[in-house]
């Protein structure tokens, strides 16, 4: 059984219903209108509520940010790539991850890529973060709406992105392009590598593109999910121009 910590996190998987939750921890007394919402939430959905107090909750979260809620129930499950493939649009938009290990990192890349519009993230099964409670107390809630896929073999993956149409886009920092003259219409899959090494070569010579974020300062990388966010809304803002420019008469 998994924890879910915090008032977004557990919110997002009463309401998505993609995560099973067993019963809700809300801590007594409280007068936090977003808590007493959870509270209502609960009981609309029949989950069990148990009202604790104070004193409980680093003990139920096990080191998680809680703000006064806990949740107990089924892990985060993982999208099939076959599913999400037979259903993404013609301009889906996916976040491909190369051995992302730290879990903040990959909570808020998740987070970004929900509210950058894309289709899935997807992630390898070896020497890479899973969807852990941490993972998903960092999305805030996004692991409920996005999906997540997990692969045995990336590089064969990107291969089979290719077949189904999708231009590959490599953030490296010795990419031949700048992120921001890149064409980002149609489908994309975007790969980012990890913390310590980056990008693979392998992963390198599968990419169509290699592109790069140039830097201004004496420090000429990016973290990850800070790099990855940029690139990703660049791309949702080529394709917000374009529909406006079609729409106009």
């Amino acid at each position: 059984m998994e924890i879910i910590c915090g008032i977004h996190a557990v919110r997002e998987a009463l309401e998505s219903g993609r995560q099973p939750v067993e019963r809700v921890h809300i801590q007594e007394g409280t007068r936090n209108p977003r808590l007493l919402e959870l509270a209502r939430l609960c009981r609309e959905r029949g989950v069990p509520v148990r009202f604790e107090p104070p004193a409980t909750f680093d003990r139920l979260a096990k080191g998680g940010h809680h703000l006064g809620v806990v949740a107990f129930g089924g892990g985060a499950t993982y999208a099939n790539l076959e599913d999400v493939l037979e259903t993404a649009p013609e301009d889906a938009l996916l976040l491909v991850l190369d051995g992302v290990q730290d879990t903040h990192n990959l909570g808020a890349l998740i987070r970004t890529a929900c509210a950058a519009g894309v289709a899935a993230v997807v992630l390898p099964e070896r020497r890479a973060a899973g969807l852990t409670p941490a993972v998903v107390q960092a999305a805030s809630g996004a692991v409920a709406h996005l999906p997540v896929v997990r692969v045995g073999n990336l590089a064969r993956t990107l291969e089979e992105l290719k077949e189904h149409s999708f231009w590959i886009y490599g953030l490296d920092e010795r990419g031949e392009k700048s992120y921001d003259e890149a064409d980002y219409r149609g489908r994309c899959a975007l790969v980012a590598g990890g913390e310590a090494k980056g990008l693979h070569e392998l992963l390198k010579k599968k990419c169509d593109f290699l592109i790069r974020i140039p830097s201004q300062g004496k420090i000429a990388t990016l973290n990850v999910s800070v790099a990855a966010g940029i690139v990703l809304f660049e791309t949702a803002r080529q394709r917000r121009a374009a529909k406006n420019k079609r729409r106009q008469p």
